[in-house]
């Protein structure tokens, strides 16, 4: 759910980058599949570290790539997305089927799931028409063990005519097998003999008619048949890019338009349109999977996967999916609240402890004040701040939220809000990318790729920012716990800061299903689309994986752009506390000037400005309010929050300020780093300035009719 290099698509690579190779003998290898069926896993294990990460060009898609040695043959191995079928119905299954149709890799594996292998035929068999280069790779072996599923692999290679390999990835078993048939493929020492999958006869008799005169015109760059079969289809996007690739339009030959018009009329005579041709099509590719299937597979147990069901039928269900899904964020954030207290005030006496030495350092050189102030009590204690505060909540949330994944319960989430999102005429992916928006915002925005339809892509991304990010947590857990829970004596006092916390996240789902509506009949109207959400089989969670890949891919990531943005914001923060015009501060003038306003939406000059220079990180918002307040030039550290609330009384907060800073930080414009992932999604300045001011603007509103209301009726 973090922000990653992959998710940002860092290091974008060149159309030439996937198919050049750096020397003779070099072979490209793509890897295909279907979502959950463990191809990442079987990526990450084939290359290890060796790997390069960026986006398929001209689109916002990524495309991973890894280097692998096998026997003294080279492989570049390309990760393309996760597709159930070559006919592409989104951006992703479109880079897909052109990376194995057009990109001319030496073989293609495609990778399978042992527990539902039928299902996966289908695209295994569509492969098959465009390449006889395919190897199959049966993954989750151990899992179809455990379920009483057995396959036979020969049996099955037989059938498909290509080899098949079984493969536990997680465990690494059967990959070095996978690689040895990979290199037989692309070494020509396996014999291939994939099958033809036959259709309706008034089919078979058109794709005939048409592939002599095809073959004569492709000269064995692409497969007579499979063109045939696309042509006749009619799919724009398939057609424009088989032009693409070729370099000219098929149909310009005389010959093959004579073919073609003779072919249509044969299929118009069988009364066979475009849709029912499609699916003829399919439903042929679907018979062939499942003959296969009944052949090579065999389940001892055929109520395997009621366990499954049974859960499902409690975590999915009207009654009980939203209470317990609440309850397990509830838990999430009660485990964060209370483990990060520990770490976090060990981590922040470490960090200033080592600012006094700085400061002894800097005294015992002579340095000038000037000098110390930027670098120590500026950019060093701002930086402090970030990493204490920051680091042990993110080391905890992170792993915590990768195991649900793991599980595969968040796609459980994803069915329980899709008709929340259809009501607000959004899609239900959104509620995955609002997920992912708990780590990261950016990373929550570049999550909405997933989504088909542009106009729901956009509202997802507009509104990803209502979710409060790692950033925003410490806020408003000091906030629930100085104003709200601090009066409560442990251990119900984290208890009843983990349920207002969920009560206010729970607000911001509100207000995302609110403001996405309000986009929908407003300046992203239209219809929400339907897709199809895949409930992935429960998993045993690979502990060891989950640390690493929360702690070094998200954690130490997310921290790592953090400290980018704090330690500049800290030398520009305190050059505004210290530079004087008169008798007050550059800040303290700002804050004055916004004071006025501020004062209309339950804050004062000070919460706004801190809100102002907090726009590169949101961690720095209170350290900056504790600076203005304290008038000292630097951000101050407090030895507990109670004197952090004493500090805020005497500034003149309530509980009205302190919930209007809860609803403000809750709503508010995204940081920098979001703001420049949503400029590189939309390519848009115009969607990235909305994207600033819906969510202020919501804020604003809110903060307003709180303190208005709270003022007429006498509670402030």
């Amino acid at each position: 759910m973090g922000l990653t290099k992959q998710s940002t698509g860092s290091g974008v690579l060149a159309p030439d980058h996937f198919i050049e190779r750096s020397h003779p003998g070099q072979k490209i290898i793509a890897l295909a599949g279907n979502p959950n069926v463990g191809k990442s896993t079987v990526f990450n294990s084939l290359t290890g570290m060796r790997q390069h990460t960026g986006n398929w060009p001209g689109k916002t898609v990524s495309i991973a790539r890894g280097n692998i040695v096998h026997r003294g043959t080279h492989f570049i191995l390309v990760d393309i997305p996760g597709t159930y079928s070559l006919m592409a119905n989104s951006v992703e299954e479109g880079v897909a089927r052109d990376f194995i149709c057009f990109g001319d890799p030496d073989a293609v594996i495609v990778v399978t799931d042992a527990t539902c292998l039928e299902r996966n035929l289908n695209l295994v068999l569509q492969t098959l028409e465009v390449t006889r280069n395919v190897v199959v790779c049966v993954n989750l072996m151990d899992e179809a063990r455990r379920r009483k599923i057995r396959i036979d692999l020969e049996e099955l290679s037989r059938r498909l005519g290509v080899p098949v390999a079984g493969t536990s990835a997680r465990s690494g078993k059967g990959l070095g097998k996978l690689m040895d048939e990979v290199q037989a493929v692309t070494h020509g020492r396996s014999s291939l003999n994939p099958p033809k999958i036959g259709y309706h006869e008034a089919v078979e008799s058109a794709v005939s008619l048409m592939e002599p005169a095809l073959k004569a015109v492709l000269k064995n760059r692409l497969s007579a048949r499979w063109v045939a079969l696309r042509l006749l289809e009619g799919e724009g996007s398939i057609l424009e890019s088989i032009r693409n690739c070729l370099g000219y339009d098929p149909l310009s030959f005389e010959t093959v338009n004579d073919s073609f018009q003779k072919a249509k009329e044969i299929l118009r005579e069988n009364s066979i349109g475009p849709d029912l041709f499609r699916d003829i099509i399919v439903s042929g590719i679907v018979r062939k999977a499942e003959e296969i299937s009944r052949e090579v597979v065999a389940v001892e147990d055929p109520g395997y996967n009621m366990r499954d069901r049974r859960i499902d039928r409690i975590l999915t269900s009207r009654t009980f999916g939203i209470p317990i899904m609440i309850a397990l964020l509830g838990v999430i954030l009660w485990l964060t609240i209370t483990g990060a207290n520990y770490p976090s005030t060990l981590l922040a006496n470490s960090l200033f402890w080592v600012e006094d030495q700085l400061t002894a350092l800097f005294a015992a050189i002579g340095a000038p004040a000037w000098l110390h102030g930027l670098l120590v009590t500026g950019m060093y204690r701002t930086l402090s701040w970030v990493v204490s505060v920051m680091l042990p909540p993110m080391a905890i949330f992170f792993p915590l939220f990768t195991l649900l994944e793991d599980l595969g319960y968040l796609p459980r989430v994803a069915f329980n809000l899709d008709s929340f999102f259809k009501k607000a005429c959004a899609h239900g992916k959104q509620a995955l990318t609002m997920c992912m928006g708990f780590g990261c915002n950016a990373a929550g925005v570049v999550g909405c790729r997933i989504i088909d339809s542009p106009r729901e892509r956009l509202i997802a991304i507009i509104t990803n920012n209502f979710v409060p990010c790692n950033g925003r947590f410490p806020t408003l857990i000091a906030i629930i716990t100085m104003f709200f829970a601090g009066m409560i004596d442990e251990p119900s006092r984290t208890v009843i800061s983990a349920l207002m916390l969920t009560g206010v996240i729970l607000l911001a789902v509100v207000m995302t299903l609110l403001v996405s509506r309000i986009l929908s009949k407003t300046i992203l109207k239209g219809l929400p689309s339907s897709f199809a959400l895949e409930l992935p089989p429960y998993r045993k969670p690979q502990v060891g994986r989950i640390l690493i890949r929360s702690l070094l891919d998200r954690t130490l990531f997310v921290l790592g752009r953090a400290i980018a943005v704090a330690a500049p914001a800290g030398l520009v923060i305190w050059g505004m506390a210290n530079i004087n015009i008169g008798e007050l501060s550059l800040l303290s003038h700002c804050a004055g000037f916004l004071d006025p306003f501020a004062r209309l939406i339950g804050m004062d000059g000070c919460i706004i400005m801190a809100f102002i220079l907090g726009f590169p990180a949101n961690e720095i918002v209170i350290p900056l309010v504790i600076m203005s307040y304290m008038a000292t030039g630097s951000m101050m550290e407090f030895e507990s929050l109670i004197q952090l609330r004493e500090l805020l009384v005497t500034n003149g907060w309530t509980w009205l300020t302190a919930v209007c800073v809860m609803l403000f930080s809750l709503m508010h414009w995204p940081c920098s780093t979001t703001c420049l992932t949503i400029k590189k999604e939309t390519q848009s300045w115009k969607w990235t300035i909305i994207s600033i001011l819906v969510p202020t603007a919501a804020g604003v509103a809110v903060c307003f009719i709180v303190a208005s209301c709270a003022r007429l009726l006498g509670l402030a």
